[in-house]
């Protein structure tokens, strides 16, 4: 009977074991008997598989999606309009602004060191003074060319600021004088066109085109050989940098105002268009302005007393603007002319 209970459990736990060999022996026949897996060569490349841009303005004109404000401009995130513009801003304007600005000064500084400076002609006259301009005509100018320069520093620096003067400053810094050049740019726009209307109602009576202008231009202005040509109160010159400022001075106004209130007048293209026109004549303008701060200062002895003090020499006034000098000596019995005393000191 013990005999055959020993045999009985001997079987039983034979067969366990059996049992337990086989559930180990299941994961290596399951792996011999699977087929061989492939791996992947290359990693999944999210930017390739992805959509771009290229592929979105195949598919349509702009990029746009759904909002729940009212303004419905804004659902438009890109257009092919806009990456023309941004091509033009980040690379046309730059190089147009330099050869613009600094193609004028390389002309001044030749013209300097070829031609000099145009000295004044003294005679028997010279220490006399005659009123040029008056209190009212002198503040115009200097309030109009002081917003001019503030606008002409604040926005070249919108073209050329994170280029050459951000990496000298530094981003923070250069960050926190964009943002002061932004309202000096808005707010003094409006003296300064307010400038432009005072200079064109003041001064459109003497910049009329006649034919002594014509004259002058074919004698070289006195800029070309010896002696001065006739001229009146304005010359040739002076006509060109008057209208020039009224007309660049009113497109600048106009295209600045469609900007400062946008979609005002037109949409999103039209300003990106404005703001094109604002920059090409910004730079010409600026361009412009250094030859007619060269003339008033460096270039010619004499001329900056006219907007200094108001009075220029009557000898420097006869031999520029002799024509002017007459009628104005002719409009009282003793002319306008003052002694050297009573001049203030300059």
């Amino acid at each position: 009977m013990r005999r055959q209970t020993t045999r009985i459990r001997t079987f039983v736990a034979a067969t366990m074991l059996a049992g337990l060999a086989g559930t180990a022996a299941l994961p290596a026949l399951a792996q011999q008997s699977a087929p061989p897996t492939t791996t992947p060569t290359t990693a999944p490349n999210p930017t390739a598989d992805s959509v771009n841009e290229d592929m979105l303005f195949k598919q349509g004109p702009k990029i746009g999606g759904r909002i729940s404000i009212p303004d419905q401009k804004a659902a438009n995130l890109i257009q092919p309009q806009g990456r023309e513009w941004r091509g033009f801003h980040e690379t046309w304007m730059p190089w147009i602004g330099a050869a613009a600005i600094l193609g004028m000064v390389a002309l001044l500084g030749l013209f300097y060191f070829t031609r000099g400076r145009i000295r004044m002609e003294h005679s028997e006259e010279s220490g006399r003074k005659i009123l040029r301009f008056n209190g009212f005509e002198r503040f115009t100018h200097w309030m109009t060319a002081t917003c001019f320069i503030i606008l002409a520093l604040s926005g070249l620096n919108y073209i050329f600021g994170k280029r050459l003067l951000m990496p000298v400053i530094g981003p923070d810094a250069f960050a926190t004088l964009s943002q002061w050049a932004k309202y000096a740019h808005v707010y003094l726009a409006w003296p300064f066109m307010l400038g432009i209307v005072f200079m064109f109602v003041v001064w459109l009576r003497d910049n009329i085109p006649n034919r002594i202008d014509l004259q002058w231009i074919k004698a070289g202005g006195g800029f070309i050989g010896k002696g001065h040509p006739h001229a009146e109160r304005f010359n040739a010159g002076q006509k060109v940098v008057f209208w020039m400022v009224a007309g660049f001075g009113t497109a600048m106004g106009v295209t600045g105002l469609m900007m400062l209130f946008p979609f005002a007048a037109t949409d999103i293209n039209g300003m990106q268009i404005m703001q094109g026109i604002h920059s090409l004549i910004g730079v010409a303008f600026i361009a412009a302005i250094l030859a007619h701060i060269y003339i008033g200062s460096l270039g010619m002895e004499g001329a900056y007393d006219a907007m200094g003090s108001g009075k220029v020499d009557l000898a420097w006034a006869r031999a520029h603007h002799d024509l002017w000098v007459e009628k104005e000596q002719a409009r009282t019995a003793s002319g306008p002319q003052l002694r050297t005393h009573h001049a203030p000191a300059e």
